[in-house]
């Protein structure tokens, strides 16, 4: 079964189509990971879930049915741009928001969060009082309190610092096994990987991937080289067989040609380089992001 299904849905602003003819499924209880460069329709895409933008074409199901406006009291947004009330209290403007969705307050699920978010010291300060870090994740706390069935988080790690990053996931795993499906915006790639159980990009307007990481990759093969030198690797570039060199200063990833020879260009490389370690793998789903997104990248699949 799935939670969403977007069919051709087409949005213009003033004569520019954000969302070209996109179709999209989400299956129920998966984590779907929407990818792309800024302005790409990401946002577009999931404000037309939240029936705040409606479509100019196509159609949007949502829980089996047509798009609903009492759909939203199942949903949980957290939107890019974040918005507290400053004067409130955190314990009490969650419970505020809990009562907006499911028409109840639960004090204790309120304070179970609180705790998981290691923010139980502040339930009784204002939220003006918060730091950035904190206020964000009081806010993804007011989006799942109401236990939703459907999670649609627009760049939520934006601003967190990698222990609250991984407090975050750790909190989207748990919300997944108890049963929700979740769509999360993000630019971090890595994360992406790790987490989703299906990878959506767009790109201009239009989807340019979707499917799971593996899927994604085995439409690009097994065409990249990583490699570890003892001092920075030196002449790269110029070796018969890589198409482009991405240099991270400790590490270097090759892309190599369709008809190379992963041996002939070790050996090339072991000439003038002492190589500590090397990997032939699929591209990451970085490499991929930028293969598509940068108009510089000579890209193929």
């Amino acid at each position: 079964m799935n939670t969403i299904i977007l069919d051709s849905i087409t949005k213009s602003f003033n004569g520019f189509t954000a969302v070209d003819n996109l179709s999209l499924e989400v299956p129920a209880g998966s984590i779907y990971g929407f990818i792309g460069p800024n302005g790409s329709g990401k946002t577009t895409t999931i404000r037309m879930i939240m029936n705040i933008f409606y479509p100019d074409s196509g159609n949007i199901q949502i829980f089996g049915e047509p798009h609903r406006e009492t759909h939203t009291d199942r949903i949980g947004y957290l939107p890019e741009e974040r918005g507290l009330y400053k004067k409130m209290k955190v314990r009490e403007l969650l419970k505020f928001y809990s009562e907006l969705k499911s028409g109840r307050s639960d004090l204790k699920e309120i304070d179970r969060w609180l705790e998981k978010m290691e923010l139980s010291d502040w339930g009784n300060k204002k939220v003006d009082t918060l730091s950035k870090g904190m206020s964000q994740k009081v806010q993804f706390i007011a989006t799942v309190v109401s236990k939703p069935d459907l999670i649609i988080l627009d760049e939520p790690f934006s601003g967190l610092d990698p222990v609250n990053t991984n407090n975050l996931l750790t909190a989207m795993l748990d919300l997944q096994k108890q049963g929700a499906t979740i769509i999360f915006s993000t630019h971090d790639m890595g994360t992406a990987e790790k987490v989703c159980d299906y990878i959506f990009m767009i790109h201009k307007g239009k989807k340019v991937l979707d499917g799971t990481l593996a899927e994604i990759q085995n439409k690009y093969g097994t065409d990249t080289l990583k490699i570890r030198c003892e001092n920075k690797a030196a002449g790269l570039a110029s070796i018969d067989g890589v198409r482009k060199v991405h240099d991270f200063g400790q590490i270097q990833e090759l892309r190599l040609t369709p008809d190379s020879d992963h041996q002939v260009i070790l050996k090339e490389i072991m000439r003038s380089n002492t190589l500590l370690s090397f990997e032939i793998m699929k591209p990451s789903l970085h490499d991929i992001f930028v293969r598509i997104a940068d108009t510089r990248e000579d890209s193929h699949v």
